[in-house]
């Protein structure tokens, strides 16, 4: 039998890159999935990979009126919700001198407020033993001179999971978070960096992992499939690092 035979997964930003991989191998688990993002041009692509039996949703985190409706829908069609990862956000990395509030407010926005009302408004939802995964990434762990508030929305999102881990024991749902490095996912197109920028910024990311490569989204999302099941059954407030030694080394 699959490890997560019979349950409900929801989760955001399950489009594309990291989202779409762990959508689908909680799929290939046995669970039932529903994914959200911003773009129905690339929900659409999601289904045609994952299959007409994916409940996917044009949604968007930082509005938590769009959060609450996706469940609504989810447990009309599915039933109550086992499986959470918070995983929408956004890539933005400008210098510290260039930082306007605008660009503060929308990462913050859509990946801190974004899986705090997630996973908040998911709660009436939730089943009592349930998962919530949140991504977080290594950045918040390491000096980024150019990804300073993204940094920071990682940071607090960290912050999230051993809080939310604390108020949720009494209901045995447990929350955690993986912590990507340089992983191989469309979110690099979308940084605002040139190519050349990106280039330097991908070159220099491979000479801090002491394994000389970038990650696949596959790779997050096996780490994903196992926090999600019963084989993670005691593990609770953890950031589980998926990112080739970056930030252990």
């Amino acid at each position: 039998m699959k490890r997560l035979q019979g349950k409900v997964a929801v989760v955001t930003g399950g489009n594309s890159g990291i989202g779409l991989a762990s959508a689908q191998r909680l799929k290939e688990e046995g669970a039932k999935v529903a994914i959200t993002g911003r773009s129905q041009k690339t929900l659409d692509e999601a289904v045609k990979l994952l299959g007409n039996d994916i409940l996917a949703f044009q949604s968007d985190v930082s509005k938590a009126g769009d959060i609450e409706k996706v469940y609504e829908a989810v447990a009309k069609k599915f039933g109550k919700i086992d499986i959470l990862f918070a995983n929408a956000g956004v890539a933005k990395f400008v210098p510290v001198t260039a930082v306007t509030e605008e660009h503060y407010d929308e990462l913050f926005d859509i990946n801190s407020k974004g899986a705090y009302f997630t996973i908040q408004k998911a709660l009436p939802y939730l089943n009592d033993g349930a998962s919530i995964i949140l991504n977080t990434s290594v950045v918040s762990h390491l000096g980024i001179p150019i990804g300073s508030v993204y940094a920071a929305t990682k940071a607090a999102m960290r912050s999230l999971t051993r809080s939310f881990a604390g108020a949720l024991a009494e209901r045995n749902i447990r929350v955690n978070a993986v912590a990507p490095g340089p992983i191989e996912t469309p979110i690099f197109g979308r940084t605002g960096l040139s190519k050349e920028e990106m280039d330097g910024f991908a070159a220099d990311a491979i000479t801090k992992v002491p394994m000389k490569r970038f990650g696949k989204s596959e790779e997050v999302a096996s780490a994903v499939a196992f926090l999600a099941s019963s084989d993670a059954s005691y593990i609770t407030g953890v950031e589980l690092s998926v990112d080739g030694g970056m930030g252990q080394i």
